[in-house]
């Protein structure tokens, strides 16, 4: 069991969240293991939203909302893997949109980063 206290503002939330593991560790390496699943997932849905403004998606029924999401997450893959250009992922994208030539250079990036396996290139 984690409880999580949170202090914003003038206002503090308490959240309890259960865990189920057959891990046999002490509580400080199992709290050590939650809170990097946190911050990688965290940080993914940080890079989603700056790059592909992803709060703010309209997309909302059937089966678009993963559809969507699993292709920015390709696409966030594919910006990691091109290294040419030193810039932000939204700034790769926005150029990639305007640029046909740089967005054959990401996909070629993409597609030489693992040529025995070209689709786990960009699905990691």
């Amino acid at each position: 069991m984690v409880v999580r206290v949170r202090h914003l503002w003038n206002k503090t939330t308490r959240e309890v969240q259960f865990y189920l593991t057959s891990l046999d560790c002490d509580a400080c390496k199992l709290g050590q293991a939650i809170r990097l699943h946190w911050s990688v997932e965290n940080g993914l849905h940080w890079t989603l939203d700056v790059t592909f403004n992803e709060d703010a998606c309209r997309v909302r029924t059937g089966h678009a909302p993963q559809n969507l999401s699993l292709l920015h997450r390709i696409a966030i893959n594919a910006l990691n893997l091109e290294q040419s250009l030193k810039r932000s992922n939204r700034q790769k994208s926005n150029r990639a949109a305007m640029d046909n030539n740089y967005m054959l250079t990401i996909l070629a990036a993409c597609l030489s980063h693992n040529h025995n396996d070209a689709s786990k290139a960009c699905c990691q």
